[in-house]
C-alpha cells in the first residue's frame, strides 16, 4: 500500500497545500519511513519542493541519489516536438537532478502551448492542440539518447494510442510503461489494457 499512499500524499497535499510547504515536509517524512519511488510531475508544481526534501535526505545520509527513483512527466503542453526537451530541462532544474529515472508522457491529449497549463479560450473552454503523438515520442527517445532520462514511457493511453506507438517506424525504445487511473472513483477497468500491455511486452 505504500505507492498509494505515496500517490494520495503528493496529489492531495502536495497539490493543495504546496503553499505552506506541506510537500516538501511529506516527502521528507515518505523518504524517512521507507518510499524510495517519488511520482513527480511537471503540472503537480511541487517540483522545488520535492528536490529540496530529496537533497536534504541526501544530505543527512538517509539516501543516495540512486536510491531514489524519480518519475517525471511531460505535461500537455510540451507536447511539440521541440519542446519535449525544454519541459525536462525545466523540471530537472527544478528538482536540481542531473537525470530522471522515468520520464512519461502525462495524457495522451494536447493542449495549446504557452505558459498557461490549462488554456483556456474566450469561451472558457480549453485549447486543445494537434499534434503527432508518434514525434513527440521520438523526441522523448532523443532525451534518453541524450542521458536526460533512464527510462521513458505514457499514461493514460488506451491500446489503439498505445498501438500507434509501438508500429512506428524507426521506434527505437518501446514504453517501458502506461501508468493509468485507477482508484475507488473511477469506474473504468484497466484488467484487458493491462493484459494486453503484458502480452506486448509492456
Amino acid at each position: 500500500f505504500k505507492g498509494i499512499f505515496l500517490f494520495l500524499c503528493f496529489q492531495f497535499i502536495c497539490l493543495l497545500h504546496s503553499h505552506i510547504n506541506k510537500c516538501e515536509e511529506a516527502t521528507k517524512t515518505a523518504i524517512e519511513v521507507g518510499f524510495r519511488h517519488i511520482d513527480g510531475a511537471y503540472v503537480y508544481q511541487t517540483e522545488e519542493e520535492v528536490g529540496r526534501a530529496i537533497h536534504a535526505k541526501i544530505s543527512d545520509g538517509t539516501v543516495k541519489r540512486e536510491d531514489i527513483f524519480y518519475t517525471g512527466k511531460l505535461w500537455s503542453t510540451f507536447h511539440h516536438p521541440e519542446l519535449v526537451r525544454k519541459c525536462l530541462e525545466e523540471s530537472l532544474k527544478k528538482l536540481q537532478f542531473d537525470y530522471m529515472d522515468l520520464f512519461i508522457i502525462h495524457n495522451p491529449y494536447s493542449m495549446k502551448p504557452g505558459p498557461d497549463l490549462l488554456p483556456m479560450g474566450e469561451d472558457k473552454k480549453i485549447i486543445f492542440n494537434n499534434v503527432d503523438l508518434r514525434q513527440t515520442w521520438e523526441a522523448m527517445e532523443a532525451c534518453k539518447d541524450a542521458g536526460l532520462v533512464r527510462s521513458i514511457g505514457v499514461s493514460n493511453f488506451t491500446r489503439k494510442q498505445l498501438e500507434m506507438i509501438l508500429n512506428k517506424p524507426g521506434l527505437k525504445y518501446k514504453p517501458v510503461i502506461n501508468q493509468v487511473k485507477c482508484d475507488c472513483f473511477f469506474k473504468g477497468s484497466p484488467d484487458s489494457l493491462g493484459h494486453w500491455c503484458i502480452s506486448c511486452n509492456q
